[in-house]
């Protein structure tokens, strides 16, 4: 007869006292304590901002949209307003071309193009750099607008533009944690816009170009930011709401 060789048995292991578990769970008891999001949640989230960052453009697109004005104040400042209007087509014309080589969409490349031409056509009519700025003065007005008017209607505008891409259910109005985050972000949007708006009036009637130039260069950035987070946050929101349990029907009363 063969003998078979003996094979040990590896002894199982309880979930609670497998080796190394007990570190990961003091870990993950302490983040429950102090209310911190777990590391597969946090992935999650961090997977989200950067999705939404490159979705509004991210560092290069972000550039490519603030580059020709910039070049626009600069050659200004150094050479006079015929150098500058040379620039910032020269520059507009380079920012839609990289825009197209990073797959952006053709609509926006064009878009940035025709902003680049109108600003500077109203700058040539009125014959002063700082006249650049007034077409894209009236945006902040417009979302402060926007914003005062989605509070009035019951739908703020963060959830208008934010839900869908957030994933978000349809109804999100009627969810208490989600409308909160929409509540909150469209205040903070609020009064971004509205400081965006004085800042530039002020910097306006005080004919700083350079002033300007920054303001519109800060704005954009803390715009693009303030969709990004809105984004997270509403992302994690949703997810919470989805999650919660439907409480049961009422059982009608028998007679």
């Amino acid at each position: 007869m063969t003998q078979h060789p003996a094979t040990a048995t590896v002894p199982a292991w309880p979930e609670h006292s497998r080796p190394g578990s007990e570190g990961s769970g003091a870990s993950a008891r302490a983040r429950r304590v102090l209310g911190l999001p777990d590391v597969e949640e946090q992935s999650a989230v961090r997977a989200a901002a950067a999705r939404t960052w490159e979705r509004v453009g991210g560092p290069v697109g972000l550039a490519a949209a603030v580059a020709p004005t910039i070049a626009f104040v600069a050659a200004d400042a150094a050479a006079g307003l015929g150098t500058a209007f040379v620039a910032l087509g020269v520059t507009a014309v380079l920012a839609c071309a990289v825009r197209l080589a990073r797959r952006e969409s053709p609509g926006s490349a064009v878009a940035g193009l025709v902003v680049a031409a109108v600003c500077a056509g109203v700058a040539a009519l009125a014959g002063e750099a700082r006249a650049f700025f007034l077409p894209t003065m009236v945006l902040p007005a417009v979302f402060v607008l926007a914003y005062v008017v989605s509070f009035v209607v019951g739908r703020p505008l963060t959830g208008l533009m934010a839900n869908r891409l957030s994933g978000g259910p349809r109804d999100w109005s009627g969810h208490r944690g989600l409308r909160r985050v929409y509540v909150v972000t469209s205040l903070v949007g609020l009064a971004m816009a509205a400081a965006n708006l004085v800042v530039r009036v002020v910097l306006y009637l005080a004919d700083q170009p350079a002033a300007l130039a920054v303001t519109q260069v800060v704005a954009t950035s803390l715009f693009a930011a303030h969709f990004a987070v809105t984004v997270v946050l509403a992302r994690r929101a949703a997810g919470a709401t989805l999650a919660a349990p439907v409480p049961p029907a009422p059982v009608p009363a028998s007679r």
